[in-house]
């Protein structure tokens, strides 16, 4: 079949690539690098960007709490590692328009116009449906060992969590769905929304290949992901103030493991 006969309906696949496999731990610390020095080109752009996510943090953690929905605030917050890659979008486009010597500003970034179109929105669209599955699980989870009851505020919660078998054995059944879950979300959003940015292919191609880089690389991408939660952990600690700064740098530092990756 030649390509004049290919559907005009169907997304046109990025050529073959030949991707890196020999990239050590230590380019993550690299890649981190890269991302502060971008950061600190029209900072403004960058840091403004941040403030924004900061703000809709803030609204997501009190529109919870005004629905009564407390009980899901802390598996919404660890799928915010999931949706992250989808909110750097504007992030990734600063990167690219720096290394492709183009104009920065933060309009540029937020009306930033991928190669893929709107594979990049199917993409978000099946992140934030891992995301409800996340959330679904923690919840079946708790009904599981706690049963069907309202949920008693997390200073009771702590105290059962860590102070009883039954709390032990949830923990351990939820870090374990957990772990996995957090595992299959990172290898499949870790390049894949840079990539529908900077490359004409579809979501699923897209997805399949962040996977196979993370597992071809397995020991820089998991030092990249404990770098990821680590400044994410202090981002929490800081009542998410620290998203200002950590939300861009590793927006930028993502960018940049995704070039890392390409010949």
């Amino acid at each position: 079949m030649s390509d004049d006969t290919i559907p005009a309906v169907m997304p046109r696949l990025a050529p073959p690539r030949i991707w890196q496999r020999n990239i050590t731990p230590a380019d993550a610390f690299a890649w981190l690098a890269a991302g502060w020095r971008d950061c600190w080109i029209s900072p403004a752009s960058s840091f403004g960007y941040g403030l924004l996510v900061f703000l809709f943090s803030l609204a997501t953690l009190f529109g919870l709490l005004s629905l009564g929905w407390d009980y899901v605030i802390f598996p919404a917050f660890t799928g915010f590692v999931v949706i992250g890659p989808f909110l750097a979008i504007a992030l990734y486009e600063k990167s690219r328009r720096i290394a492709a010597g183009e104009r920065v500003s933060l309009a540029a970034m937020v009306f930033a116009r991928p190669k893929s179109g709107g594979q990049i929105l199917f993409t978000g669209v099946l992140l934030a449906i891992l995301i409800a599955a996340w959330i679904r699980a923690a919840v079946m989870i708790y009904a599981l060992f706690f049963g069907v009851r309202p949920f008693p505020g997390y200073d009771h919660l702590l105290a059962t969590l860590f102070g009883t078998p039954t709390g032990w054995a949830m923990l351990a059944i939820g870090s374990i769905v957990g772990g996995m879950f957090a595992l299959l979300a990172f290898a499949v959003s870790a390049f894949s929304i840079p990539m529908l940015l900077d490359q004409r292919t579809d979501a699923l191609t897209a997805m399949g290949t962040s996977a196979a880089l993370v597992a071809n690389n397995l020991p820089a991408t998991l030092t990249w992901a404990a770098l990821v939660f680590a400044l994410f952990a202090i981002s929490a600690a800081t009542g998410f103030i620290g998203l200002i700064v950590v939300f861009p740098l590793l927006g930028h530092g993502t960018w940049h493991a995704y070039r890392a990756t390409r010949t």
